[in-house]
């Protein structure tokens, strides 16, 4: 990170320079003093010009027009052109480069070809005063073109540190919109999935409450069945309220998630339908071989639609950035710790001829599911080529567990 020091507001080494400047100023009028018209009556003039010169970028026109002044009065005593007029050409250049409107540099420079006139014609010499003023003109000239190139570069890069600027608003408020749209979206489907335990919770009370005189073992059956939904749904009201609340952002990467085919929206799935997720996105072109490893457990729901979604984000992504054609690895691997998820791609296809319609917002998507669950994504190119998606989703702690955490 850069740190930029400043002094009374503006950068340090722009009043180094402001204040070195002013002093070669007072320098060469206090030099002069014995020799130049006017003796030390013009210095006090040429120490003037020099203290206007220090405030020549914060108040360049008033700067300005303190120097046209006391030119003038330089003028009006006919001490003729002196050496510290050379704070005439700076306060010009200023104008030009610093001031808030052109209007003012092109008053200045009129004001300039003026003054050109008049120290011509109070120039002592041989030869005619038209060459003079000629000299004068094209070195006066050549400061103000210059100072108008510079301010031109200068006003450039200042739009284009603004419009850098203004696209990265607009790029964090679509991101923060996309966080938005993508947590709504998984707090409705967990909405779904905490109804769905509240619904087998009332269905087992009500078995329970009639069938615990005709059959105990299968009302306490059904007793359990409802503690552990209970515990399984509170798990996902927490997680839920969690999604609700404004957390951190997490990373965005441009990718809209191509789907194939959008799940009607109140459907809760599950890791069943995996094989007819995978056959959809082998009709549409990718070449997927799967791969389970371990015997699958017995997942909440919200964790099991959070492995489908990141399933269908990452074979969206590779539909979208590999290709049709391209060879995908779907690997699930259950142990008693985490559920590992893994997608991979050669890259190797070809280019969509007409995308289908977004359903989600891919990596962002995926990290905000998995976060929900603790979990890690790991996503980037694969040495080889193409790319791969890594994610771990610890398995949640047995119900006793959750109950004494609580």
């Amino acid at each position: 990170m850069t740190v930029r020091r400043t002094l009374f507001g503006r950068p340090l080494r722009g009043v180094a320079f402001d204040v070195a400047v002013a002093a070669l100023v007072v320098l060469v009028s206090v030099a002069s003093a014995v020799n130049q018209p006017g003796g030390w009556a013009a210095t006090l003039v040429g120490v003037g010009m020099a203290v206007a010169l220090l405030f020549r970028r914060t108040h360049p026109s008033a700067v300005t027009v303190v120097v046209a002044a006391l030119a003038l009065v330089q003028v009006v005593a006919e001490w003729g052109p002196l050496v510290y007029d050379v704070a005439v050409l700076i306060a010009l250049y200023s104008v030009v480069k610093y001031g808030e409107r052109l209007r003012d540099g092109v008053l200045a420079g009129a004001v300039a070809a003026v003054g050109v006139l008049l120290a011509a014609a109070q120039t002592p010499g041989v030869i005619q005063w038209w060459v003079t003023a000629l000299w004068y003109a094209l070195v006066t000239g050549a400061v103000w073109l210059v100072a108008l190139n510079v301010r031109t570069r200068r006003l450039y890069v200042l739009s284009l540190e603004e419009r850098a600027t203004t696209l990265e608003r607009e790029r964090e408020a679509e991101f923060r919109a996309a966080v938005a749209e993508e947590r709504t979206r998984i707090a409705r489907e967990l909405h779904d999935v905490v109804a769905h335990s509240m619904a087998v919770m009332i269905v087992q009370a009500d078995g329970a409450r009639f069938m615990f005189d005709r059959d105990p073992a299968q009302a306490r059956t059904a007793v359990k069945v409802v503690a552990d939904t209970g515990r399984q749904a509170l798990e996902e009201m927490r997680r839920l309220v969690g999604v609700l609340r404004d957390a951190g952002p997490g990373i965005a990467d441009g990718s809209d998630g191509l789907v194939v085919a959008a799940d009607p929206e109140h459907r809760r799935l599950a890791l069943a339908e995996l094989p007819d997720l995978l056959a959809r996105f082998d009709d549409a072109g990718l070449r997927i071989r799967s791969t389970v490893t371990g015997a699958p457990p017995a997942l909440p729901p919200g964790l099991e639609l959070t492995v489908y979604r990141v399933v269908q984000e990452a074979l969206t992504n590779a539909l979208k950035h590999a290709g049709v054609g391209a060879s995908v690895e779907v690997v699930l691997t259950y142990s008693d710790e985490a559920v590992l998820v893994r997608v991979l791609d050669n890259g190797l296809g070809r280019p969509l001829v007409s995308p289908a319609p977004s359903g989600g917002h891919g990596l962002l998507g995926m990290r905000e599911r998995v976060t929900v669950y603790d979990g890690s994504l790991t996503a980037g190119p694969r040495p080889v080529g193409g790319w791969q998606v890594e994610v771990r989703l610890p398995l949640p702690s047995e119900p006793a567990t959750e109950v004494i955490a609580a």
